[in-house]
């Protein structure tokens, strides 16, 4: 079995060298690594070099990654390709019969390959999810975690599906579905792909302990923007029905964001005239500001955190509201 590591980047010069570091010390080696660059303008590319040259291989800082571990790197420099399109370049140039895939900003365990690729052999898995550490020191990156990612207390074994920045799948199967969908410009891909793998009949596996470091946005700007690349992936994939997540499909999940905040602009407009809407506004609002740290309270528990939680809720759904009307009329504007 042979398993070919694929990774896109783009100006990443902060976090690949940690992605790479963290491949070169896995207890199973893939036989190849590939990286797609999308025309990084910082100093990206001068790192990855620096893990393919040999002058490098013989300084201290390099010299642990590389005792004893012979395997390919492969760079691609690809100007302006989306990430589904850099994965799917990156997938072409692959020899393996085993994609493993995680993203910069990831942090490898060191077992997460041995791992999240042993399914293929005990359990003849066509895709594999492995799972996600969410990093952060800060009440508001831990309030962030619980809206960007599932945390572990919600991990399901028969319904998650996995991301991108911890996932392996067959080769097969890729081809089958005809790899990560190119429409999609920021996100959203790797969901379409779990769905369309589903559609095809696909195996899955779901490992919780194959886990990856990943490093949540440490500022409310941060989070909020990734509330939006999330949403507009997700509007442009168009998924409105998910055969696991059912009413819990992100699409229905967003249409319900729109459907509170008509609610309560109704509300608003009625307040003129009528002094009980007024009321009903404010009940409403501190109940959902209540709600937003209710529903999460068997996942956050410390009290400055918890402070966090309305703030964040807020912040993801003009983030959700803003990113989800982009994508629907990108999506139009493409069928037109």
């Amino acid at each position: 079995m042979k398993i070919s590591f694929v990774a896109t980047v783009l100006n990443e010069e902060k976090t690949i060298d940690a992605l790479l570091d963290s491949i070169f010390r896995q207890t199973k080696m893939p036989n190849e690594i590939i990286v797609v660059d999308a025309g990084s303008s910082d100093k990206t590319f001068s790192i990855l070099s620096g893990f393919t040259s040999e002058e490098s291989r013989s300084l201290p800082r390099h010299r642990p990654r590389w005792e004893g571990k012979k395997v390919k790197l492969k760079i691609f420099i690809k100007p302006n390709l989306t990430i589904a399109q850099g994965r799917n370049y990156g997938i072409k140039k692959a020899t393996g019969d085993i994609i493993a895939m995680s993203d910069a900003g990831c942090t490898l365990h060191k077992d997460w390959l041995e791992k999240i690729t042993e399914a293929f052999v005990k359990e003849n898995a066509d895709i594999v999810g492995g799972f996600y550490k969410m990093m952060g020191s800060t009440p508001l990156q831990r309030a962030l975690s619980v809206f960007l990612g599932i945390p572990p207390q919600r991990f399901d074994q028969n319904k998650f599906l996995p991301s991108a920045r911890s996932i392996a799948f067959k080769r097969t199967l890729w081809k089958k579905i005809g790899g990560f969908n190119e429409k999609l410009e920021r996100a959203g891909e790797d969901t379409l792909f779990n769905y369309q793998a589903i559609k095809h009949g696909a195996k899955f596996v779901r490992v919780k302990d194959a886990l990856v470091d990943w490093e949540v946005p440490n500022s409310l700007w941060e989070g909020l923007r990734k509330f939006y690349i999330y949403a507009k992936g997700d509007a442009q994939a168009g998924i409105w029905w998910h055969p696991t997540q059912r009413i819990s499909t992100h699409n229905l999940k967003i249409f319900s964001v729109f459907v509170r905040y008509a609610v309560g602009i109704v509300l608003l407009i009625l307040a003129f005239w009528y002094e009980i809407a007024d009321y009903i506004l404010v009940v409403s609002i501190l109940a959902y500001l209540a709600w937003s740290i209710w529903k999460m309270r068997d996942v956050v528990t410390d009290s400055r955190t918890r402070i966090w939680l309305p703030i964040v809720q807020i912040a993801s759904d003009i983030g959700v509201l803003l990113g989800a009307t982009l994508g629907i009329f990108s999506k139009i504007s493409r069928m037109v």
